[in-house]
């Protein structure tokens, strides 16, 4: 009878001790810890895996804290972006003060889903400095002495152009077509790059085709 007794004991105090707590009197799991934690030394792995939600990193004096596995991958991943228009056919773009938003469309690569394809706007999800280079090509030889240009902008303020008149020839328009503008920038997360058109012109047509219109924004720190 009391070897029964000391067995049926037993069972009480594991099912007792199966929960320890940490800073709370109700544990709701084998270790359950309300607070901090430190780790004064911790083993490797291998196991990328293992990473599916979230991360548990130790500072370099050991404290333990929890970070999302999408947020140590994108503190990692550069920003690397190229764009475009959806459309291959002529993009009409009406001009107000001489300026109109380029309304790219398209991205061929966006590894951080940083552009916005509705609004045409990129926005920085990390701080950084950042090459941003844009390109525009008009369908057509457009009049002599007409200013023509591209610029870049930062929350909405230019930061870089090209701009200038064509330029002719016995009546005839030489100029190129075509504007570039290529510039460093520094941004922080939740800045935003835009393309603006210039032009003395009411209306402009640009070409579509995106080895003429594009452009691409870099991370390179």
């Amino acid at each position: 009878m009391k070897k029964t007794l000391l067995i049926l004991l037993s069972f009480i105090a594991c099912g007792v001790f199966a929960q320890v707590g940490i800073g709370t009197t109700s544990p709701t799991a084998q270790l359950d810890i309300n607070g901090t934690f430190r780790v004064r030394s911790s083993a490797l792995t291998n196991n990328i895996t293992a990473a599916k939600d979230s991360i548990l990193v130790v500072d370099n004096i050991g404290n333990v804290s929890r970070v999302s596995s999408k947020t140590v991958l994108e503190s990692n991943l550069k920003t690397c972006v190229k764009g475009s228009f959806a459309s291959s056919g002529d993009v009409t773009l009406t001009l107000l003060a001489g300026t109109s938003k380029i309304g790219f469309d398209f991205v061929e690569f966006d590894l951080n889903n940083e552009f916005n394809t509705v609004t045409s706007d990129f926005t920085a999800k990390q701080n950084g400095i950042y090459q941003v280079s844009v390109q525009i090509k008009a369908t057509s030889a457009i009049a002599i002495a007409t200013n023509f240009g591209v610029a870049i902008l930062k929350n909405g303020t230019v930061i870089n152009r090209t701009s200038f008149a064509n330029v002719g020839v016995a009546l005839v328009n030489v100029t190129p077509p075509i504007r570039t503008v290529s510039t460093l920038v520094s941004l922080n997360t939740g800045d935003t790059i835009s393309f603006n058109v210039l032009s003395t012109l009411l209306s402009l047509n640009l070409l579509g085709t995106r080895e003429d219109c594009n452009f691409t924004i870099n991370q390179i720190r």
